[in-house]
């Protein structure tokens, strides 16, 4: 069957490999769409510590049924449109034992630490297929990504007195702006881009910053009234913008984040004592975090054209790379289809 592949730091292509045999516990998925995340983009550049290579990338699945197990639920049918929950549980570790496998010490997710879903077939434990009929095989692998930010907004247990500053409008940040306004949330979007900015607001944010045209500080202290956001979630991962949680947000004030940084950041860390900030950090996502995105898919306003920035077929693999690395900050999501 074909897959991608990523050889190494640059080179990514199409490669035969072997179809997976069905066994007891499993069911068998017909890939249509998966799309490619940040993880991926630095799978191929060379910067994510945690994949080894060669490896096939792909978590975020859209995907239908094609056999199951005799051991599955009859709800898993044959035909049925669905996705994966692509991480792992060991059932044992710290995180496991307080429900929070999302966080498992020993996870590996698949196109990370183990080959993932850009190929036509999939097998994969039947507890971990999502499958509804109301939701495409294209829609359905942009409910990971988007689970993904209605985590953070969980860990920061917004509420509909918050006020919420998300930084980074990527695909992980419009999942949280999406669900921080869900909850009733004031939302400020703060990004480099304007067009970005322009979905934040359309998708629910009542205020956005661009933090190269603006000042940041003196903006927020005008919307919060001289207090700073109750809640900060950094979804960019980069020194200045970890930074810029911690001093804006406001005393007594939660800062999540989700972005991994590439180099180690110097904090004022007198703010963590005088202020008491919560910092706490959002790894993955729940299953209530995807039942969550995929209501939203099905009964929200999701400009789902807007979030595909790109379709391609695995014989254009190498140029939607070259695309996304040329400019990064116009992509939001970039879709494979195996049809």
């Amino acid at each position: 069957m074909k897959a991608i592949q990523i050889v190494q730091p640059g080179e990514i292509r199409p490669v035969e490999t072997a179809s997976p045999a069905l066994r007891a516990g499993e069911a068998l998925l017909k890939i249509k769409y998966a799309g490619f995340c940040g993880s991926d983009l630095n799978t191929y550049l060379g910067r994510n510590p945690m994949a080894t290579l060669p490896v096939i990338p792909g978590h975020e699945v859209g995907a239908e049924i094609a056999e199951v197990a005799g051991d599955a639920p009859a709800h898993l049918q044959p035909g049925l449109p669905c996705t994966v929950n692509p991480y792992t549980a060991c059932g044992h570790c710290p995180s496991c034992r307080n429900g929070r496998p999302n966080a498992c010490r020993f996870n590996q997710t698949l196109g990370v630490q183990r080959d993932g879903a850009m190929r036509e077939f999939l097998a994969v434990p039947w507890t971990k297929v999502i499958a509804d009929a109301d939701i495409s095989p294209r829609d359905f692998a942009l409910v990971e990504p988007l689970s993904v930010g209605f985590h953070a907004v969980a860990r920061a247990e917004v509420t509909d007195s918050d006020t919420v500053m998300v930084i980074g409008c990527g695909m992980i940040g419009i999942g949280a702006i999406v669900r921080a306004a869900l909850r009733g949330a004031k939302v400020i979007a703060t990004d480099v881009d304007d067009d970005k900015l322009a979905l934040a607001r359309r998708l629910g944010a009542a205020f956005t910053i661009n933090s190269t045209t603006e000042n940041v500080h003196e903006r927020l202290q005008a919307i919060t009234g001289s207090c700073g956001p109750d809640v900060v979630i950094e979804a960019v991962g980069a020194p200045v913008t970890y930074r810029t949680a911690v001093d804006e947000v406001a005393f007594s004030g939660r800062v999540v984040c989700i972005g991994y940084a590439k180099t180690e950041i110097a904090f004022e860390t007198k703010h963590f004592v005088q202020k008491e900030l919560d910092i706490r950090g959002s790894r993955n996502a729940m299953p209530e975090d995807f039942r969550a995105a995929m209501e939203y898919l099905k009964h929200g306003s999701c400009p789902k054209e807007t979030l595909i920035s790109g379709i391609y077929a695995p014989h254009q693999v190498a140029e939607a790379m070259k695309r996304w690395t040329a400019d990064p900050g116009k992509v939001f999501r970039i879709l494979i289809r195996f049809e």
